[in-house]
């Protein structure tokens, strides 16, 4: 028979070694921590779109994008003509201005489509877009 003593050290060192043999203690056993930071959404490329309200017609956004910054030109049919924009995305929520065509936009994206409203002189109206490229 074991005394209490002994048996207490054998089932430490059992226990010893049963950790080590699983890795407890080493980093490959750690669990990784689960990130739960949404992937922002990837606004570059090419979108046709059309708005209508104030002003009617068509358009062609070029984005660039860094991060929630956009950069880039519109090409709207009318007013005739092609501007510098850029705005910015948090999540699905975008905003965007063509400050030389006097226009602001506001909106949402999803996947492969956006849309929202517009402010220019003399009113506003709505957009909508797709992505081509």
């Amino acid at each position: 028979m074991y005394s209490s003593r002994r048996r207490l050290a054998l089932l430490t060192l059992a226990l010893t070694a049963a950790m080590l043999t699983i890795g407890v203690g080493s980093t490959w056993a750690k669990p990784k921590p689960v990130s739960h930071k949404k992937a922002a959404t990837t606004l570059a490329g090419t979108w046709s779109g059309q708005y209508s309200g104030g002003y009617n017609g068509t358009f062609t956004l070029h984005w660039t994008q860094s991060g929630s910054k956009l950069t880039g030109t519109i090409k709207l049919s009318q007013p005739s003509g092609t501007f510098d924009v850029n705005g910015s995305v948090h999540g699905s929520a975008i905003s965007f201005g063509a400050v030389s065509a006097g226009a602001t936009y506001t909106g949402s994206v999803s996947g492969k489509s956006m849309s929202g409203s517009y402010q220019a002189l003399p009113k506003g109206g709505s957009w909508s877009a797709k992505k081509t490229s």
